[in-house]
């Protein structure tokens, strides 16, 4: 049985305007992502040059995750979605703004394109979305992940992060 399957499909879960929404709101507009920031800043259990996806949500969002059983949940496919993105090579460069910087992993890019907002003066807003492998994807067993910036204006400094989790294919409930 699936890891998805044995939490009642970890993407009914986390796909859905609800689950979205309660993410959301902590990285954008711009003065949320502040407030953001400088909360973590002032926790003890995070360090933001070190942050990695998903160490950040139990501390801004505690309730949206609920239970301990919920927070256990959470990083059980948090933990699941890093060890596949570990194992798929990247060759995209971080930003425009930093063509040189080539993380060698899925998952390291992703972790850079997270730093890189948390980290940023003023921070970059992100835009979080989960979808579902299609049922053809060659890959529909794995996680993936679609990050795509924009950019304000001329400059090629980024002023938004659309940062999509593309979770293993479930299909309909047997």
């Amino acid at each position: 049985m699936s890891q998805a399957r044995i939490f009642g499909g970890s993407v009914a879960i986390y796909n859905n305007p609800q689950f979205k929404a309660a993410m959301n709101i902590h990285y954008s507009p711009l003065e949320t992502m502040k407030a953001s920031v400088a909360l973590l800043k002032a926790s003890p259990q995070i360090d933001l040059a070190s942050l990695q996806f998903g160490q950040y949500q139990p501390i801004l969002s505690p309730q949206e995750l609920g239970t301990d059983a919920g927070l256990k949940r959470w990083m059980k496919e948090m933990g699941g979605a890093r060890l596949q993105l570990s194992t798929k090579a990247n060759t995209k460069p971080l930003s425009n703004d930093q063509p040189d910087v080539v993380p060698l992993t899925m998952c390291c890019l992703l972790d850079a394109c997270v730093r890189k907002c948390f980290n940023s003066d003023p921070p970059i807003c992100m835009v979080i979305d989960v979808k579902e492998q299609r049922v053809d994807s060659p890959d529909r067993d794995t996680h993936d992940i679609e990050l795509v910036w924009e950019y304000g204006g001329t400059d090629k400094v980024p002023t938004l992060l659309r940062l999509t989790m593309v979770c293993p294919f479930i299909g309909p409930a047997a």
